[in-house]
């Protein structure tokens, strides 16, 4: 491809395929040598179902190279493979190596529905690459179709909540590990992201620990099984928070304000449970009677609303000591929901 970038595209095609043939060949000997503990070639010969059992134990074995850091150069030798191969084709030995390409690309399919919302191994492909190498590649596997995330780990989906305790239990005992920790992982970043919208506290605190458990991990501290369990861990402190929110009857907004107080030993041994609640009630409302469409522009509005905050602390007889940081938590919290307050102005 820079070769022929590089002529302006007018260079000899000839050329241009021999040198797609020869990058074709080097990254199938990659992706080859990458796969030398699992026997995929068994894969060609195989019957459907048993095609389906390849292609995901293939997948548990490209998620546990490296402790998780073998995904990244995998996908991103599949991608480099389609666009040598898109060059190449009609060439007798692209020809020849269309199945064990269909094969990687029916891998790197469900590998991506791990990808696209968590870590973004790979950049932005080529989408008209992409299409030729479908259109010449085994239509059964590489589909245009959404994948979905229980399907990309060969998991019936469930009815029930990610986050319920039936389908923790599945995970924990799912025979792929791999698989079932990048399922959690997806899963667990795309819960989190949910909650980082509405609480800057809790979300950090969530993020917090996700990224240590998988750092865990990628540093061979620890397993993929224990790394399930860590994950299954937090997956119940997000339990916990939803049910400590329902719990003091606070809605999302409260429940945020909450979390940016109550985010301290001192204050939750000097304050009762309920005393925060009626703080973070008080809090929300002082806060949307007294923004302004532009507040978090202008310093005299912030200052305003900083004055309010530090007395609603002072008067509810939050720690002298903490106030300082409780209220530079709230007003970044409310910054955060300034868009869903001035709404409602």
């Amino acid at each position: 491809m820079s070769f022929y970038s590089d002529a302006g595209g007018r260079g000899d095609p000839a050329q241009v395929q021999e040198e797609a043939v020869t990058l074709m060949e080097e990254k199938l000997e990659i992706l080859e040598n990458m796969m030398s503990g699992y026997n995929y070639k068994a894969y060609f010969t195989a019957i459907t179902s048993m095609r389906l059992t390849i292609i995901l134990e293939a997948e548990n074995y490209i998620l546990g190279l490296d402790n998780g850091k073998g995904k990244a150069r995998f996908l991103a030798a599949v991608a480099a493979l389609s666009q040598a191969y898109a060059l190449a084709t009609p060439h007798e030995k692209a020809m020849e190596a269309t199945s064990e390409i269909a094969f990687f690309q029916a891998v790197k399919a469900r590998l991506n529905k791990f990808t696209e919302s968590t870590d973004e191994l790979v950049g932005g492909h080529d989408e008209s690459l992409e299409i030729r190498v479908k259109q010449t590649i085994d239509q059964a596997l590489v589909t245009d179709n959404v994948v979905d995330i229980f399907d990309a780990a060969g998991i019936q989906k469930p009815d029930i909540s990610i986050l319920s305790e039936e389908f923790l239990l599945e995970m924990k005992d799912y025979q792929h590990k791999n698989i079932a920790l990048e399922t959690l992982k997806k899963l667990l970043s795309d819960e989190i992201k949910v909650r980082m919208n509405q609480s800057i506290t809790q979300g950090k605190k969530l993020i917090d620990m996700l990224t240590t458990a998988i750092n865990g991990y990628q540093n061979k501290v620890l397993t993929a099984a224990e790394v399930i369990d860590e994950l299954i861990k937090l997956a119940k402190t997000i339990q916990e928070s939803d049910s400590l929110a329902k719990q003091l009857n606070l809605s999302a907004y409260e429940y945020a304000f909450y979390s940016a107080v109550a985010d301290n030993d001192s204050a939750r041994e000097l304050m009762e449970k309920e005393k925060l609640r009626e703080l973070a009630v008080v809090l929300t409302e002082a806060i949307r009677s007294n923004v302004t469409l532009d507040w978090t522009k202008k310093e005299s509005a912030r200052a305003k609303i900083r004055v309010v905050v530090k007395r609603l602390l002072k008067k509810y007889g939050y720690p002298p000591d903490m106030s300082l940081l409780a209220t530079e938590a709230v007003l970044t919290q409310a910054e955060m929901l300034s868009n869903e307050l001035s709404k409602e102005l």
